[in-house]
């Protein structure tokens, strides 16, 4: 009889856990199968129309290591392209990464194996590629930073780094924190979910451009008080940088269309928005509101086509890179403590040669941005 027992009982443990895996496997079948009908609505146009961007944190450290570690070597591994191969291979459901698979990646790559060749049996990995790109895409690379030792030189020399030359919104010094907060509910003026990721810091931490581009928008929203929009100078990527200091909000020398390089000071946290009456702390704590918005084409710029994506993980990765900021004796604002040089801003300006620092007629529209 006790022989019998323990037989029903291991026959139901299986049972039980024959069903916990066709109950799982459904699960990733029918997320797979939400994602793929997302993805077939959105791609089908001569642009993109739709990005969830939601590889976590672990995931885009790794790959960011792979990417440095590999430069200037054969084959050099872009970060992007790992991302995007995974997020081909899991239909977007990021939940079931595991770093061993981008180790896999990375060892049939480190052996002459190419992407492309991989990524054939992925039916979206194009569109991965393109839509990560377009969200990373000016983040890492070459660029140049002022030695300590040469700050105290009429010149300072300069060095050339290569990795993660996009900056963290907030000042190396100044402490933040942060939430997931992507998507919840916002009701001020009307029901909206919320499209950016709100960094909680004191009221004057300064704010950082964490892209070199051009500024298209500066001044009052009522939702998001006074704030700063910053278009790429690829035009793929429109940082909104929201909530800033009441009376004094932005950095000395901001001016809507001037070029600014990624870490340079661009404004103060503050609490101001939410009313219709400018120079008004509506918020009930001091933060950042930063948003990133994809733009594919012109006509996502405003309106119910406008693509903002998941920043949580990306602010986590920046705080990787800070830009540490001075103040002389005297003024009221702060600058970069290292001078730095951007390619993409070299080559920006003798591709534009009508163009100058500051003088960008480039305009984009005034967004809510779900703040």
């Amino acid at each position: 009889m006790v022989q019998l027992k323990r037989k029903n009982w291991i026959l139901g443990g299986v049972c039980l856990l024959l069903v916990a895996a066709i109950a799982a496997n459904f699960f990733v079948f029918a997320n797979a199968t939400s994602t793929r009908a997302k993805l077939e609505s959105c791609v089908g146009d001569n642009y993109i129309k739709w990005v969830e961007f939601d590889p976590p944190y672990s995931a885009l450290e790794k790959a960011l290591k792979l990417d440095i570690d590999t430069y200037e070597k054969e084959p050099h591994i872009s970060w992007i392209d790992v991302l995007a191969y995974l997020s081909a291979s899991y239909w977007g459901e990021w939940s079931r990464y595991k770093g061993k698979d981008m180790d896999a990646l990375a060892e049939k790559l480190a052996n002459g194996e190419q992407i492309e060749q991989l990524a054939e049996k992925y039916e979206y990995f194009n569109y991965y590629r393109e839509a990560y790109t377009a969200v990373l895409g000016g983040l890492v690379g070459e660029y140049q930073i002022a030695t300590e030792e040469s700050l105290s030189q009429p010149e300072p020399v300069y060095e050339t780094k290569y990795g993660l030359k996009g900056y963290s919104p907030i000042a190396y010094g100044y402490s933040f924190s942060h939430y997931k907060d992507f998507g919840a509910s916002r009701s001020y003026g009307y029901g909206r979910p919320h499209l950016g990721n709100d960094l909680m810091s004191n009221v004057g931490s300064p704010v950082m451009a964490v892209e070199s581009g051009i500024i298209t928008n500066l001044g009052w929203n009522q939702y998001g008080g006074w704030r700063v929009g910053i278009r790429s100078l690829d035009g793929k990527r429109y940082y909104y940088y929201a909530h800033l200091r009441k009376d004094h909000p932005y950095a000395e020398g901001i001016t809507e269309g001037k070029l600014v390089n990624a870490g340079d000071i661009i404004g103060y946290v503050g609490m101001t928005g939410y009313s219709t009456t400018e120079n008004v702390n509506g918020m009930k704590a001091p933060h950042l509101h930063f948003g990133l918005q994809l733009v594919f084409d012109e006509s996502q710029l405003e309106g119910e086509n406008e693509i903002w994506v998941d920043v949580y993980s990306l602010v986590s990765l920046l705080e990787k890179h800070k830009s540490p900021v001075l103040r002389d004796e005297g003024e009221k604002d702060y600058r970069r403590k290292y001078p730095f040089i951007d390619p993409c801003v070299e080559e920006y300006l003798q591709q534009h040669a009508e163009v100058e620092p500051g003088d960008d007629s480039t305009s984009q529209p005034e967004t809510e941005a779900g703040t």
